[in-house]
């Protein structure tokens, strides 16, 4: 058995982990659609609404075509229109748009299906591209970073907001509500404890504040910094695409 072999071994058994991955995220999603929403509300008590208007507020100033990315039913691209503004929902689950594409001020919105990893959108296009709780959801982060600088124009921003690591006086008690909590939530209002057991999980994978900031700066992004929300709960952060040399 060659070396060679070996590697193409292991970068096939990856290649099936992550097909694997893709398929248990999508198949999560399209059975939580119809009440993510609500359940986002109880999970968090409607403070991760507070959270999404701050990225809008940070973001209010810029114009052009707005992508939110993993932007599932559209809330927080709904947060983000106004004048000036193109906005689109991309999202992998079909279903999640669905739900999205029934409520009110879906028509002043675009919807495109894709994943973070391979975005169907062009080079240089993108004005502002936002996240909110989705990019921990990507097979693999460091492609879905590159494909965000990818997209964004020259002086482009980027605004992630997700979980991240709550200050050390907080972190006990935020862990058992996840662990114990969240999933009988998911059992008793969506009916899939599974599903939400597969979102705790994927919040503690998730890097931290500063090694979600090393990424990004890996992937090119510059004027990388981030801000706190509710102790370290959830985290933005913001890089932008530099201005070619």
């Amino acid at each position: 058995m060659t070396v060679e072999h070996d590697i193409n071994h292991s970068f096939g058994r990856e290649q099936v982990n992550q097909e694997q991955r893709r398929a248990r995220i999508r198949t999560v999603f399209n059975a939580v659609a119809p009440r993510y929403d609500l359940m986002n509300d109880l999970m968090s008590l409607g403070i991760h609404r507070l959270w999404k208007r701050t990225l809008a507020r940070r973001v209010c100033h810029v114009q052009g075509r707005v992508v939110d990315l993993a932007g599932g039913t559209g809330d927080v691209a709904r947060l983000l229109l106004g004048p000036g503004r193109d906005v689109t929902v991309c999202d992998p689950s079909l279903a999640m748009m669905q739900v999205g594409q029934r409520r009110a001020g879906a028509t002043s919105l675009h919807w495109l299906e894709g994943e973070a990893e391979k975005l169907p959108l062009a080079d240089a296009s993108v004005d502002l591209l936002t996240v909110s709780f989705g990019l921990r959801n990507a097979t693999h982060l460091e492609r879905a970073l590159s494909e965000v600088l990818r997209v964004l124009k020259p002086g482009g921003r980027f605004v992630c907001l997700e979980f991240s690591k709550p200050v050390f006086w907080l972190a006990p008690f935020y862990n058992l509500y996840s662990y114990l909590v969240i999933p009988r939530l998911g059992a008793a209002v969506a009916g899939e404890p599974m599903a939400y057991q597969y979102l705790v999980e994927s919040i503690r994978r998730f890097p931290a504040q500063q090694g979600f900031a090393d990424l990004m700066r890996v992937a090119g992004f510059a004027d990388v910094h981030w801000e706190n929300l509710s102790f370290g709960i959830a985290c933005l952060h913001f890089g932008v695409r530099p201005h070619e040399s």
